[in-house]
């Protein structure tokens, strides 16, 4: 059992350190354009504290973690330059922790209460009332 918890362990970290290579990759000039956008969106999701599905959902929560987000991750390291993905690894081992700003997070924020506003007012319009 405990084997099982230091494999899933040492895997979010792998993704964790996978997250931080696409982040620096995405600001290197190097990187095309359609990938930097790419992977801007692919390490925003990794690193926001908010799940496009919500874990608390049975099997469907952990499918956005398990599957999609190595997926893309994998799809940005690929469409990358080898140059450019060795030196961003390179500053993700340097930099062990994830960037934290507070300027994105409240950006983040800010969106997904935009979204379910105009979902809000969407629902509203729709229903008549």
């Amino acid at each position: 059992m405990n084997t099982m918890f230091a494999r899933l362990k040492e895997l979010a970290r792998k993704i964790k350190h996978d997250a931080m290579t696409v982040y620096f990759a995405s600001r290197d000039p190097r990187t095309p354009l359609f990938v930097r956008l790419l992977a801007i969106a692919i390490a925003g999701y990794a690193l926001s504290p908010i799940d496009l599905i919500p874990d608390f959902i049975p099997v469907l929560g952990y499918l956005d973690d398990v599957i999609l987000l190595p997926l893309g991750i994998l799809l940005v390291i690929k469409l990358t330059p080898h140059e450019v993905v060795e030196a961003s690894r390179a500053k993700a081992r340097e930099l062990s922790t994830k960037p934290t700003s507070t300027a994105a997070a409240v950006i983040i924020v800010a969106i997904w209460v935009l979204c379910a506003s105009g979902f809000g007012y969407w629902l509203y319009v729709v229903s008549g009332a």
